[in-house]
């Protein structure tokens, strides 16, 4: 009998409703879109109930496997990171649907735009299933430029004040895929395949190989915007619609971290890498403190949750230097990937709560904002429950991701970065702290007695208050529920060893 292709669908089934959204009207589109994103969310539903039971699998497209054809390799990680950017995917979807039908003038696009939306938006979220279920390393490029386009559309959607940061995002993620290209043509070169898994065991640590690492590692770095190769992530997520926002920073900067540490797991284990990791880990220990200042700094709520991604992203490779260590590396491993997936709940979450709160008082500056908590509970709430996923305060999932990450550092023997780590949730609290005291402060003397907590504010939509809310539940189950996602994680032994019982919180 032969199993029905559901690693295709949960890419196939977006796919195909962008292409039905490109020719239908802003409403229908609309439509289309929630259609596909159910669809998708039930065939990854059954993809993950498969890998659980059956374990990891190797998946042919057309019948072609490797090395003529492409092969869909679904394993623990592969899958995890599948099944958050459906979940996001989701409640991006549900939040669009207000977001862009009644939300305020200065806050929506016209019609045509609308319908546009919707068609890019499903091309990225296939695009993204692309790059975490193929083992491919063209196909991976091929996805990716996907993604990077489609989001820089995504972010030009903004208007005038984004066109600036779309093109830079433009020139950034067309130097990031010619270096990842770079590394490709070394490796087909030298071994003529391109399969990940067939890779693997073949790959020697010569010349060749450390220039393809170290060019595709870079290019990589400069897509996931790790310091000091940020410079592009803050005016194009800040600027950007509130939804597109959510996802460049929830989704796409971990497609490419994804892409990172299977390379550096998969395909090139044959070279020492120990130094290169732990200057990673410092530059992640830069990022961490650098993009919290800068956080604290902003007067814009978009603009903090942008810098508050450049901190976040820091942690994900604080994580590569107790990885550099054989008694460090597998917690370190589990930890990183908890850590992308809880992540990316939160800020998708909170930066979907910034978007409800800009769109109810007409812009996200902090003035703006003064006295006016009460009118918004809702946005409030999940702005809150999503900060304590980044401070990593338990029972989120954050907190989970952060104490395996503890644990690898205490292995590894590496107190700075069990420093870093700790000190980063008090700075991501500060900058946390600082949008509920302006949302909830005293208005300014002089300005009436009631003035700022009775100026306008506008009504919102229901989708755009309940998406963001129960993403950040999500969020914080994460850390409650957090032993079935580490058990998905060991299947197919991705990082050698699973994570053994007496680890899990």
């Amino acid at each position: 009998m032969i199993e029905f292709p559901w690693a295709s669908a949960a890419i196939v089934i977006p796919l195909a409703g962008a292409l039905l959204c490109g020719v239908m009207s802003a409403r229908l589109a609309a439509v289309v879109a929630s259609v596909s994103s159910a669809l998708t969310a039930m065939a990854v539903a059954v993809l993950c109930w498969r890998v659980w039971n059956v374990g990891a699998f190797v998946e042919s497209l057309g019948g072609w496997g490797a090395p003529l054809g492409i092969d869909l390799y679904a394993d623990g990680v592969a899958l995890l990171m599948v099944a958050m950017t459906t979940v996001v995917g989701v409640f991006i979807t549900v939040f669009s649907l207000g977001y862009f039908r009644d939300a305020p003038d200065s806050e929506r696009e016209n019609s045509h735009s609308r319908g546009l939306y919707w068609s890019l938006w499903l091309v990225v979220w296939a695009a993204m299933h692309g790059i975490f279920l193929s083992s491919d390393l063209f196909n991976i490029y091929v996805c990716m430029e996907v993604v990077g386009i489609g989001s820089v559309a995504l972010v030009a959607m903004a208007g005038s004040m984004a066109l600036r940061a779309a093109m830079r995002y433009l020139l950034i993620t067309l130097c990031g895929s010619l270096l990842y290209l770079l590394g490709v043509a070394l490796i087909y070169g030298g071994w003529g395949m391109l399969d990940m898994q067939a890779l693997g065991p073949v790959v020697e640590a010569t010349l060749a190989s450390e220039v393809a690492l170290a060019a595709m590692a870079l290019g990589l770095a400069l897509k996931t915007a790790l310091v000091p190769l940020h410079f592009w992530l803050p005016a194009a997520h800040a600027n950007a619609p509130a939804p597109v926002s959510a996802l460049l920073s929830a989704l796409v900067v971990k497609a490419s971290f994804y892409v990172l540490l299977r390379l550096w797991i998969d395909v090139f284990p044959a070279i020492d890498k120990a130094a290169a990791m732990m200057v990673l880990g410092v530059l992640g220990t830069v990022a961490i403190v650098w993009g919290s200042v800068q956080a604290l700094r902003q007067n814009r709520l978009k603009m903090l949750v942008a810098y508050s991604t450049v901190a976040q992203l820091g942690y994900l490779f604080v994580a590569f230097a107790p990885a550099s260590t054989v008694a460090g590396a597998g917690v370190a491993w589990h930890g990183v990937i908890y850590f992308a997936v809880a992540h990316g709940c939160a800020k998708g979450a909170m930066f979907l709560a910034a978007g409800a709160i800009a769109a109810a008082l007409g812009d996200d500056d902090f003035s703006s904002m003064r006295g006016r908590g009460r009118h918004l509970a809702v946005p409030l709430v999940a702005f809150a429950l999503a900060g304590i996923g980044l401070m990593g305060l338990p029972p989120s999932g954050g907190y989970t991701a952060k104490w395996l990450l503890l644990t690898a550092a205490a292995r590894a023997d590496q107190p700075v970065v069990a420093f870093v780590v700790t000190a980063g949730g008090l700075l991501a609290a500060l900058y946390v702290f600082k949008v509920l005291y302006y949302a909830f402060a005293r208005p300014v003397s002089g300005s009436g007695s009631d003035a700022g907590e009775t100026g306008e504010v506008q009504a919102i939509p229901t989708t755009m208050m309940v998406a963001p809310l129960m993403l950040a539940i999500v969020a914080v189950l994460l850390g409650v529920w957090s032993a079935p996602p580490l058990h998905l994680l060991d299947i197919g032994l991705p990082f050698g060893e699973a994570l053994g019982p007496g680890l899990k919180p």
